[in-house]
């Protein structure tokens, strides 16, 4: 009737308890409470919750939900993402996750949303969902190019658990005609993309996550735009049958604030020879923890931005106009640079 308030249509957000994930899922929370009749529910980590409130554009229709994370044998009780955490304990994390679910499906009886928005290595969620009657998004917050190449079907040739080094070299069988197609990665780069496919204590591989998160879902929700990744994102969508939701590039809002000065001239770098900030001493900054990014490369003084291809950091250069010259250490951030140098010429590389 006329003059009721409207109800508002409520979504949850999952992330997976890294930042590199848990910032993509802030910046698409920010664009969606603004959508005329949208609320958002967040769940984390308890110890992630003073350290991300302030990224959250001021709403009434934004809440944040700490999770209680269930006791794992070597996992730390205090822990609050992964960067305080060694490989092993991440994988204890992944136990972690999987015996969260009655706590989830508790909590979502709870909320009773219409959409949940969740991380793929939580690949039992759609299953749970569809029991309450939830649509599921798959929002993964890796590039199109990565996905096409790494976790689709075609990825395992027939009666293959796990590729091969030389497998891994080459695109998957029907891998859109680009730069990449032409190009082989080297066997080093190979090598690290295979841990995906391995199983670590009995427990299901990143690729079987997230197949199973892909084709299980309500819909995929990809971080990125036809106009950077369309061929790969038509390839993912035949390779699933099921639409792909494009996010668009979601790039953070600068935080508040003026630079700070130790920033205004900058010349830092993450991992450092041996006595090299005795060398730069005076003459530049060494930082390693977090920084003002979004107000370091909008910096007038800054030209060139050396980077390790990580999807968000090549992303926020890209909108800041800094030059690039990209250094791919691992993992997606070798395909990457990859469409940022040769598919985009976007960029410069040294792989």
């Amino acid at each position: 009737m006329a003059g009721e308030p409207k109800e508002l249509v409520h979504a949850v957000m999952f992330p997976y308890f890294a930042f590199g994930h848990i910032s993509p899922f802030i910046q698409l929370s920010n664009k969606l409470i603004f959508v005329d009749g949208v609320r958002i529910s967040f769940l984390t980590a308890p110890g992630n919750i003073s350290r991300i409130k302030s990224s959250f554009l001021p709403s009434p229709n934004i809440q944040i939900i700490p999770l209680q994370i269930p006791p794992v044998q070597g996992l730390p009780p205090d822990f609050h993402n992964t960067s305080e955490m060694t490989p092993a304990m991440q994988e204890l994390l992944k136990q972690a996750l999987d015996l969260m679910q009655p706590q989830i499906k508790t909590l979502l009886s709870n909320l009773q949303p219409q959409f949940v928005f969740f991380d793929f290595f939580q690949h039992w969620l759609p299953k749970l969902c569809s029991q309450l009657g939830i649509k599921t998004l798959c929002f993964s917050v890796f590039s199109g190019i990565s996905g096409a190449y790494l976790t689709v079907p075609a990825r395992l040739q027939s009666g293959q658990v796990e590729p091969s080094v030389d497998d891994l070299k080459k695109p998957p069988l029907g891998f859109p005609q680009t730069s990449l197609t032409s190009l082989k990665l080297k066997a080093f780069q190979a090598q690290d993309l295979s841990y995906i496919f391995k199983s670590f204590d009995g427990n299901p591989a990143v690729y079987y996550r997230v197949i199973d998160c892909l084709t299980s879902c309500t819909a995929i929700v990809i971080k990125t735009c036809t106009q950077m990744e369309g061929p790969y994102v038509d390839f993912i969508k035949t390779q699933f049958q099921k639409k792909a939701l494009l996010s668009g590039p979601l790039t953070p809002e600068p935080q508040p604030g003026a630079l700070e000065q130790k920033y205004g001239q900058i010349g830092w770098v993450n991992i450092h020879p041996k006595r090299f900030t005795e060398a730069i001493e005076g003459r530049g900054v060494i930082h390693t923890g977090w920084v003002q990014q979004q107000l370091i490369l909008a910096h007038q003084s800054v030209g060139c931005y050396v980077c390790h291809s990580g999807f968000s950091s090549v992303i926020e250069a890209l909108m800041n106009d800094c030059q690039l010259v990209l250094l791919p250490f691992k993992g997606d951030q070798f395909l990457n640079s990859k469409l940022m140098a040769g598919d985009l010429k976007a960029a410069g590389r040294s792989d």
